[in-house]
């Protein structure tokens, strides 16, 4: 069964982020792979550093925090709290976004569409990201099932898990 995040998990168009403080990543993003884990491609944070953990916890993803990151799969992951950043350090792939954070339409379909952290689904206490909600909301279990078998066909050699 796939149970889609709240409709208040993405922003509106013309939506405005409130500002936070951009620095260089201390891991280095793999190269020629277009979003692998939703990373911001300036910074270098997976899932443009919103809390992988957090997903499972409340209505909404949260922001992670400077004060709580961990660097895997080459990427810097960003938690809300040490106790996030700890789970997800024993189990990252348990919470990291499946298929590399790729669009699962864009899949099973045998390409690698990059995803929105904002747009979100849970299959099988599995993390799904997608382009926009359009996308999402066409998605079923038949869609992720594809999207699964094709993934070890199209997975980057930098995405080490999910």
């Amino acid at each position: 069964m796939l149970s889609l995040l709240p409709a208040s998990v993405f922003l509106p168009a013309g939506a405005i982020l409130p500002a936070v403080a951009i620095r260089p990543a201390r891991g280095e993003m793999p190269l020629g792979v277009p979003g692998l884990y939703a990373a911001d491609h300036l910074t270098g944070l997976a899932l443009r550093g919103f809390d992988a953990v957090s997903y499972r916890l409340g209505p909404a993803p949260l922001p992670g925090s400077e004060a709580h990151e961990f660097t895997w799969s080459g990427l810097v992951w960003r938690f809300e709290s040490a106790a996030n950043r700890a789970a997800f350090a024993r189990a990252p792939d348990a919470y990291a976004p499946r298929l590399g954070g790729f669009d699962p339409e864009g899949v099973a379909a045998g390409r690698l569409v990059e995803a929105d952290p904002l747009v979100a689904a849970m299959s099988d206490d599995r993390l799904y990201l997608f382009r926009d909600a359009e996308r999402r909301s066409r998605a079923d279990t038949t869609l992720v099932d594809a999207a699964e078998a094709r993934w070890p066909q199209l997975r980057p050699a930098a995405a080490i898990g999910g």
